[in-house]
């Protein structure tokens, strides 16, 4: 059989490769009709359309466009193809069963931090769910940067606050380097910064009058000042206040590629932060491991 090739369909697969392969950017009309050599009618047609599917988002303020949300569902079905995916959630059964909790893997996606998989005790409801999106600049998502290259965590540093922040580098710095030593992070947010992280969900904090993220920018602490630090914490039969814990997996560059999270949101003492810390980096490891993976050289 002949096989027979289309022109149209072969611009729609390159206007998305372009994007994929470049998913940490946005680029305008007159970029991408120039980059792909498409007429600017023809590359707007494509783009309105993928946008009113979903794949692509257009910000109206900037007039550029990103990765949509469709893609998230689309690259879900593709992962049943592939190990990562039930890899992560064999880990992640095994996590929940063993501390009675609910765990999730979660990445960036474009310019979004979105759950990808999640597990949770028989008969418990969880608060997040797959699919669920967050924003990706501080005073969200150190987690996903830290245990990466120190490039990759300036740059996120660089980018614009979704709320106003407090910036002790030398302290965060002091975060980084241990949250790499021991291989998890710990944050402990309080009840009202739980509220606030959960209600920011899907939110867009830009998008909110600037009065509104004064305020909530007062409601967050600066960053690194949320992390638990181990045997510094004051006290050795204390018990702290945890929200998550949170470990990374790595891809076959030696860059974060997934991140495991276990909810605590309960205190516990430091004997139980690390014994939960420590079972999360393993599941981590075991990952990195199975899908090729490499964890960085620092």
């Amino acid at each position: 059989m002949t096989s027979r090739n289309s022109p149209p369909t072969d611009r729609v697969v390159a206007v998305l490769d372009f994007m994929v392969a470049r998913s940490d950017r946005r680029f305008g009309l007159s970029a991408l009709a120039r980059e792909l050599g498409l007429s600017k009618p023809t590359c707007l047609g494509i783009l309105t359309s993928l946008v009113g599917a979903g794949y692509l988002v257009r910000d109206p303020v900037s007039v550029t466009y990103g990765l949509g949300p469709a893609l998230i569902v689309a690259g879900r079905a593709a992962q049943q193809g592939f190990a990562v995916g039930p890899l992560a959630r064999t880990h992640l059964e095994a996590l929940s069963a063993q501390f009675d909790t609910t765990c999730t893997a979660s990445g960036v996606v474009g310019d979004r931090i979105t759950i990808l998989e999640l597990t949770c005790p028989d008969g418990r409801r969880a608060a997040a769910k797959v699919g669920q999106v967050y924003p990706f600049a501080p005073p969200v998502g150190l987690m996903y940067v830290l245990w990466d290259t120190d490039e990759r965590l300036d740059s996120w540093l660089d980018r614009e606050p979704t709320l106003p922040v407090r910036m002790d580098v030398a302290h965060l710095r002091h975060v980084v380097d241990e949250c790499r030593r021991t291989g998890y992070l710990v944050e402990t947010l309080t009840a009202v910064g739980q509220r606030l992280h959960t209600v920011m969900a899907g939110v867009a904090a830009h998008d909110l009058p600037g009065e509104v993220r004064e305020l909530l920018g007062e409601m967050v602490s600066g960053l690194g000042e949320r992390v638990y630090l181990g045997a510094e914490e004051a006290g050795a039969d204390a018990t702290h206040e945890v929200s998550v814990i949170a470990a990374p997996t790595y891809d076959a560059r030696g860059h974060q590629s997934l991140v495991l999270t276990l909810h605590v949101g309960a205190s516990i003492s430091g004997e139980g932060i690390a014994e939960r810390g420590q079972a999360l980096a393993a599941a981590a490891g075991a990952i990195t491991a199975e899908v090729g993976g490499r964890a960085p050289t620092r």
